[in-house]
């Protein structure tokens, strides 16, 4: 399984997944065609899937015209998120294979949006598995709030996402792991690993590299919003419960600066 980063707009990234043994891709959020097109053509790749993480134009707006110049692709999206160009509506628990050796497992991961969907693939054994967290799960951070409720995202971040095998590779929509960190530091300023991977994510934008992938292990030592399990994050934000430490920390950041 080869991942490709498709660089997008301002800060978004779409992610090209590639099946070696038959050649055969599919594409993540591909909210610009010509690019994706460009990419498939240089790694001599048959482009088979649309997978949509949710209906926002930054990640779904690119669906319709990529399915004129690949007419006979397939557009995965959330059955409760109105995706455009959709042709193939998905839930949690659902499965898709692509190619030989890549098999797609759908997980409802509402909050952002409320039929928001991440994507996790496993391929050949021995293989680390993936997830598209959209914009549920940043590194160290997570999406606004816009179609949900605080408890919702607990239960997408902590109890979906955060149950994943710790070796998963998380490629989110957008770069932003800078801004996270500096954020994350903040809330836990005697946190080692977020200072350490703070300095490394500078190293990598000043070289004009990208943060991702990371791990669901590195986000459980350094992402806040999934760490509100943890007594000593809820009492740095004066809270009681891992919903209401998650509800704090989203709201302080909205109202961050920085």
């Amino acid at each position: 399984m080869q991942i490709l980063h498709i660089p997008c707009l301002e800060d978004n990234y779409a992610y090209m997944i590639i099946d070696e043994a038959t050649k055969e891709a599919a594409v993540v959020d591909p909210v610009e065609p010509h690019s994706i097109l460009r990419v498939a053509q240089e790694n001599g790749v048959d482009l088979k899937l649309v997978l949509t993480t949710h209906h926002h134009w930054d990640h779904a707006g690119g669906n319709e015209k990529l399915r004129q110049m690949v007419p006979d692709i397939k557009v995965y999206g959330g059955s409760i998120d109105n995706v455009q160009g959709c042709t193939n509506k998905v839930e949690n628990g659902d499965k898709i294979s692509l190619g030989a050796e890549i098999n797609i497992l759908c997980l409802h991961t509402p909050c952002h949006t409320k039929g928001h969907i991440s994507y996790y693939l496993t391929g050949k054994e021995g293989e680390d598995p993936a997830v598209f967290t959209g914009d549920t799960m940043f590194i160290a951070g997570c999406g606004k709030f816009f179609e949900g409720t605080a408890e919702q995202m607990y239960h997408s971040l902590c109890v979906t996402l955060g149950s994943l095998p710790k070796p998963t590779r998380v490629f989110c929509g957008h770069e932003y792991t800078v801004k996270n960190l500096l954020f994350s530091s903040i809330v836990e300023p005697d946190n080692v690993r977020i200072s350490q991977k703070l300095s490394w994510a500078q190293q990598k934008r000043a070289k004009g590299l990208p943060t991702i992938p990371s791990t669901i292990e590195e986000e459980l030592e350094t992402n806040p919003f999934m760490r509100v399990d943890l007594p000593e994050v809820q009492e740095k934000v004066g809270c009681k419960s891992p919903v209401e430490a998650i509800r704090e920390i989203r709201k302080r950041k909205d109202e961050w600066r920085g």
